[in-house]
């Protein structure tokens, strides 16, 4: 089977085409900036020697219609297909399934107008989802399409993990709770991580932290999800690249009164302004570390807020899971950042929690463990897969459907 994945954004697409024979990713592309005059298409691929060649274009790329178009045109110009009615599938990320999806599902007229439906609580995502699910839709009518989505993977959390304290009324009229995001990663990771401790998945029980310019953390005990940082948007939790996480509510009240902000301005200094950036002016962790390194004090007092926070989350979960067989660090800093590994696990011994300084310095593209032997919780770093992740499951979902047609 050759399976798409989508990740459609308000002005991106990233995609990638999968051999679900042996996982081998036949090809892989971005195209940025649509809807400006100045838009990226790209495309990475292998050729019949099994080098990697690449095609890119710079073209004013208006809408998503467009976008979708010229990525059918680079996969027929690379030759990893002839037309995208060969496709055995299409896989859609998207962000929030809000209540009404726990599982990834088939894509019909239901499904495409709940997720429209969901925008208010996503509407920085969901838009560009929907767009590429619609497009692709008329592009490719004949290939069956799947959508997987982020907070699936939290639904089986419990009502007191996802509960707000505030009026009731309001979760029952406006489904105000927490959802949780990056549920692709976090099932991902945990799945390899029972793989390589020998356990089934539902006997693990872990804390998984996916480190990136977003970040979230989630407890996990016997497979399946109880808790997760990230609230009703990606905004609660971690301290992230831009964005604040956990935040005293009146602050936001205190600005609004003293310095007159709307709540579109509070929006964008929260989500936008904050975290990393926000105290040193720079969101990109190995430039902030680059900067600590030289002295800055603010780029130093970013890092120990940074790592602070995760280390009082590893702290919680422990608390809540009881037993824990292994935490995991994945993403962009989680896989790299061996210092961010390092001090959010430092003295936490207490918790059996041992971190071996040489193995930690290491890096793999597999499944590496940076624990001690000696230490009774196994801390690992794994490489994500989002992407095989999503065209596991699509293709799962596509084979039960045809089974049941028939």
């Amino acid at each position: 089977m050759k399976i798409l994945v989508l990740n459609a954004g308000s002005s991106s697409i990233k995609y990638q085409l999968i051999n679900m024979e042996n996982y081998a990713v036949i090809a892989n592309g971005l195209i940025e900036q649509i809807g400006e005059n100045s838009s990226l298409a790209r495309i990475k691929y292998l050729d019949k020697e099994g080098a990697e060649q690449k095609i890119e274009h710079k073209l004013p790329i208006p809408n998503h219609e467009i976008a979708l178009k010229l990525m059918s045109a680079l996969l027929i110009e690379s030759s990893a297909i002839h037309d995208l009615n060969d496709l055995d599938g299409i896989g859609h990320r998207v962000v929030q399934g809000g209540s009404s999806f726990r599982e990834p599902v088939i894509v019909d007229e239901w499904v495409a107008s709940e997720i429209e439906r969901l925008i208010p609580l996503a509407p920085l995502h969901n838009p560009g989802h929907l767009a590429g699910i619609k497009v692709s839709l008329e592009q490719s009518p004949s290939v069956p399409q799947v959508v997987v989505f982020d907070t699936a993977f939290h639904a089986t959390m419990p009502p007191h993990a996802y509960m707000y304290a505030i009026p009731y009324h309001y979760y029952e009229d406006l489904k105000i709770r927490r959802y949780g995001f990056h549920g692709t990663s976090h099932r991902f990771v945990a799945k390899e991580a029972a793989k390589f401790m020998g356990k089934k998945l539902s006997q693990l029980n872990a804390i998984t932290l996916h480190l990136g310019n977003g970040a979230s953390v989630s407890a996990i005990q016997n497979g399946q999800s109880v808790d997760t940082s990230m609230g009703l948007t990606p905004l609660e939790g971690l301290m992230m690249g831009t964005r604040s996480g956990d935040i005293d509510p009146a602050v936001l009240f205190y600005l609004a009164r003293k310095e007159g902000l709307d709540i579109e301005t509070l929006d964008r200094v929260l989500n936008k302004e904050s975290g990393l950036k926000g105290i040193c002016g720079i969101n990109d962790m190995r430039e902030v570390g680059q900067m600590a390194e030289e002295g800055n004090e603010k780029a130093q007092l970013a890092l120990d807020m940074f790592n602070y926070r995760i280390k009082k989350y590893i702290g919680a979960y422990s608390a809540a899971l009881g037993r824990v067989d292994c935490i995991v660090f994945t993403g962009g800093i989680g896989e790299n950042a061996h210092n961010v590994r390092a001090k959010s696990c430092e003295n936490l011994q207490n918790l059996g929690i041992e971190i071996d300084p040489i193995l930690n310095q290491k890096r793999s593209s597999r499944t590496m463990q940076i624990s001690t032997k000696e230490s009774p919780v196994t801390v690992l770093v794994i490489p994500t897969n989002e992407e095989l992740e999503i065209a596991l499951q699509t293709q799962e979902v596509i084979l039960a459907h045809k089974q049941k047609l028939h």
